[in-house]
């Protein structure tokens, strides 16, 4: 019963906090950027207002992904900020109850929330994002800003099997120009059978032609040996420039399961993919922050003294999330140029604040 009325007591204190910290960070966001770019559409490029709303409403399920640390560290920061100010942290611990304890609930209802928020990642913003910029691209700017795409996938499914996946380090749908082309075929099973990859290609007579590749035979035992190299070839694929163009996907769009699948044949025949890598650690660590972020919250706001306003706490929060992100933008461009392993560049952050995070709770233990 005791521990029950515990949980009751810290969960109870974080939850408002949490609740209010999605809305404020939210609407900063929101009236930060989402809005001011609603704006200009709408008063510079004449859009209607529905397209716009649309637009709007599919760039929101990113935010949401994104407030969900934030809000983790400003509730752990204020809950317990609100029970130190209060003394019901001097009273537990005069009971001879540890701030290891006081934190059990709040690491577990964070583990529930990262979980929640990588399946959120992973189904709902993907989908919403891809929406997004094919609505930006095609129906704002009416093609526009069709410029080069870098790094672009394409999965090519038949009667609910995958076929081909083709990847593109640059796409140029204007000149009709590619390069870093790298394709993969699948037999009835689902098996790799057969990759190529080649250096630049070009649409010539309605049709694609790639220069300067070598095409590869997989066996059922995944052993990969070399069948030619050819200067020049048809690349079976019938989509002109401006249909490969819509129907390509990012990597910053795929969810990270998707990206997985794709480094992993990717890899079998030596490419150097470094930077999706990194994307790859990123897109399952940013959301596994919001239990560091929590732990960190609490920590501080128990080890702070006296009573302080919403203000301070949230003035708090905005300069940890600050720093997190300087941090994971610095690991970020060393993990693409190739000075620190992926994994490394992914996760940095989160141990780096992991680390502070358990200073924190072991201080409060001792004060």
């Amino acid at each position: 019963m005791r521990k029950t009325l515990l949980n009751k007591l810290i969960l109870g204190a974080c939850s408002g906090p949490f609740v209010f910290g999605i809305l404020i960070f939210l609407l900063i966001f929101v009236a930060g950027d989402l809005l001011f770019q609603a704006a200009k559409l709408i008063i510079e490029q004449g859009v209607a207002l529905g397209v716009v709303a649309r637009l709007f409403f599919y760039r929101l399920p990113e935010v949401i992904g994104l407030t969900i640390p934030m809000s983790s560290l400003l509730a752990g920061l204020l809950g317990m900020s609100s029970l130190n100010g209060g003394s019901e942290l001097i009273a537990l611990k005069s009971l001879g109850i540890p701030f290891t304890r006081i934190l059990r609930p709040i690491l577990f209802a964070s583990l529930l929330i990262a979980a929640g928020g990588l399946g959120f990642n992973e189904t709902i913003v993907p989908y919403a994002s891809i929406a997004a910029d094919r609505l930006m691209r095609y129906e704002i700017m009416k093609n526009q800003a069709s410029a080069i795409q870098e790094k672009v996938f394409l999965r090519d499914e038949q009667d609910g099997k995958l076929r081909r996946v083709l990847y593109i380090d640059e796409l140029d749908p204007n000149q009709g120009l590619m390069s870093g082309i790298m394709m993969h075929e699948f037999d009835d099973d689902g098996r790799l059978n057969r990759t190529l990859n080649a250096r630049r290609g070009m649409w010539l007579d309605n049709q694609w032609w790639i220069e300067d590749g070598r095409m590869y035979n997989v066996t059922k035992e995944g052993e990969i040996t070399l069948l030619l190299r050819f200067e020049r070839q048809r690349l079976a694929l019938r989509l002109s420039p401006e249909q490969l163009q819509r129907s390509t996907r990012r990597p910053a769009d795929m969810s990270a399961h998707e990206l997985w699948s794709y480094i992993k044949q990717a890899e079998e025949i030596g490419s150097n993919l470094s930077q999706l890598w990194v994307l790859f650690h990123l897109k399952l660590a940013v959301p596994w922050a919001c239990v560091i972020m929590a732990v960190l919250g609490a920590g501080l706001g128990a080890y702070r003294r006296g009573r302080s306003g919403g203000g301070v706490g949230f003035g708090i929060s905005v300069v940890i999330v600050f720093a997190y992100y300087v941090i994971m933008s610095l690991c970020r461009a060393l993990g693409e140029a190739g000075n620190i392993p992926a994994v490394i560049a992914g996760w940095g952050p989160n141990a780096v604040f992991m680390i502070v995070a358990v200073f924190f709770a072991w201080r409060v233990d001792r004060i």
